[in-house]
C-alpha cells in the first residue's frame, strides 16, 4: 500500500517506526542530492535544508494518513467520547434511572 503518488510515495511500512522514517526520509534526500551533484548542479546548505524539509512534509503527510495513525486517532477519540458519556450519564443518572434504565443489562 503506497503514500502519495508512486515517485514519492512512502509506503505505510516505512514510517511504523522512527528508524525506518529516519532511514527512509534519509535515503530519499541523498537520492535528490545525489541526482543534482550529477548534474552538475552544485549542491549548497540552503539545497540540502530544502530537500530535508520537503521530504519531511512528505514523510508527515504519510505519517497522517496511515493505518497506524487511523488506529491511534479512533482510540483517541473513543478514549474522549467515553469520558464526555461517562459524564452525562453521571450527571443525567437520578433522571435516567427513574425512567427504568438499570446498572447492567442481562
Amino acid at each position: 500500500m503506497s503514500i502519495e503518488k508512486a515517485e514519492d510515495s512512502y509506503s505505510w511500512e516505512n514510517v511504523l517506526s522512527f528508524d525506518r522514517l529516519k532511514r527512509a526520509v534519509l535515503n530519499r534526500v541523498l537520492e535528490r542530492l545525489d541526482m543534482m551533484f550529477q548534474q552538475g548542479k552544485p549542491v549548497n546548505s540552503e539545497q540540502i535544508n530544502d530537500a530535508i524539509s520537503d521530504e519531511w512534509q512528505k514523510v508527515k503527510q504519510a505519517v497522517r494518513i496511515s493505518p497506524a495513525a487511523r488506529e491511534a486517532a479512533h482510540r483517541h477519540m473513543e478514549h474522549i467520547v467515553i469520558e464526555q458519556v461517562d459524564k452525562l450519564i453521571q450527571q443525567d443518572r437520578e433522571e435516567l434511572e427513574s425512567l427504568g434504565v438499570v446498572e447492567k443489562s442481562l
